[in-house]
């Protein structure tokens, strides 16, 4: 087993004060990858430790946050102003604890949405890439692709990884938009899948199959992200 150092964390937000996080530091690491929860459960909810705990067997950190809304115990979610600027505090709180490690941000859901907004309004400083555990495309029963039209302001590398069966990313409509943004998109298909990324047990999956695939799925593609930070730094 690799070793994992977990820190406990308080992040400072402006004036929305401040959240907790945590810090999944395996001593091999390659990449720090910063990761923020979905709407309804924060960063310790089991989706979220099985992320950390899966990426760490495969070298990669994983700096898990509240949104402050998450923090006060709250269930209506910030507003995005207030989500962006956590979202870019808990980048430059990664930034300063793994220095020498290429940053990856994302999330799940409604975490990879307001990341990747973040990142289209300005650059989030260091990030090399975004990852997406479940994009929500649309709302459920509301197929549409306006909440994608940000996602060309993004011009580095984005994964989406989402569920054959999820119903807030129709994939006749993410696989367009991904083909739209061009190499900077990667989509990799869980199959069976939902949202949440639970399979039918009919299909011969169990959940923890499909965890281990979207943790292959994405160590693999940090990886190359690293590999590229790497080569890059040399060239300076």
């Amino acid at each position: 087993m690799t070793a994992v150092q977990v820190k406990k964390l308080v992040i400072a937000i402006g004036t929305a004060g401040h959240v907790s996080a945590l810090l999944s530091h395996p001593r091999d690491a390659r990449a720090c990858f910063i990761v923020a929860h979905g709407a309804g459960a924060g960063m310790t909810h089991p989706f979220m430790e099985a992320i950390a705990s899966g990426l760490a067997e495969r070298a990669v950190a994983t700096l898990r946050y509240q949104f402050p809304y998450m923090e006060k115990g709250s269930k209506r979610p910030d507003s995005p102003a207030v989500a962006h600027a956590t979202v870019r505090a808990a980048v430059a709180e990664a930034a300063g604890l793994c220095p020498d490690l290429p940053l990856i941000a994302g999330g799940k859901s409604f975490g990879a949405r307001m990341t990747s907004q973040a990142q289209a309004n300005a650059p989030l400083p260091g990030v090399r890439g975004l990852a997406f555990l479940g994009f929500p495309l649309h709302p459920a029963g509301k197929p549409s692709i306006d909440r994608a039209t940000h996602l060309l302001d993004v011009k580095i590398p984005m994964l989406f990884l989402q569920g054959t069966r999820d119903t807030l990313a129709e994939l006749k409509l993410l696989e367009p938009v991904a083909k739209n943004l061009g190499k900077r998109a990667t989509l990799h298909v869980v199959d069976g899948g939902d949202h949440s990324f639970h399979v039918l047990a009919r299909s011969g999956r169990k959940d923890a199959d499909a965890m281990r695939e979207i943790c292959d799925a994405t160590a693999v593609w940090i990886d190359k992200i690293a590999d590229g930070a790497h080569a890059d730094s040399h060239h300076q």
